[in-house]
Formats: C-alpha cells, sequence, structure tokens
C-alpha cells in the first residue's frame, strides 16, 4: 500500500525542512543574516530527524517487508 509520504517521520521531517525555508526567508527580507543561517541550519537537522524516526519504525514500510 503506498502511504504517499503519510507517516509521522515524514511529517516531522517535512515540518522542520518547511520551518527552516521560512526562518531563512524571513532572515533574508530582513537583512539579518544570523537568523538565515539558523533557517539553514534546520534543514539538515529536519533530513536527520525524519531519517531517525523512519528508522525507529515511524516511517513507511519498504517494499522488501
Amino acid at each position: 500500500m503506498a502511504h504517499h509520504g503519510n507517516t509521522p517521520a515524514a511529517w516531522t521531517g517535512v515540518t522542520i525542512i518547511l520551518i527552516g525555508f521560512v526562518v531563512g526567508g524571513i532572515g533574508l527580507v530582513v537583512a539579518n543574516m544570523l537568523l538565515f543561517w539558523v533557517g539553514v541550519a534546520l534543514l539538515p537537522v529536519g533530513a536527520i530527524v525524519g531519517k531517525v524516526m523512519q528508522l525507529l519504525g515511524l516511517g513507511a514500510e519498504t517494499a522488501g517487508h
């Protein structure tokens, strides 16, 4: 069955990455480079959190299972 990303791991990872893009965008608009880099730093954090949650069983099962 196709989950189409409807798993806790996917939602959490995408939410963190989206927050990173919003924070980085706000940092660019207000010319605050520290805020911009905080947003950039959130992008790999979201990917790592999503992958860890997937490995903990909160993601979609692979095709082999």
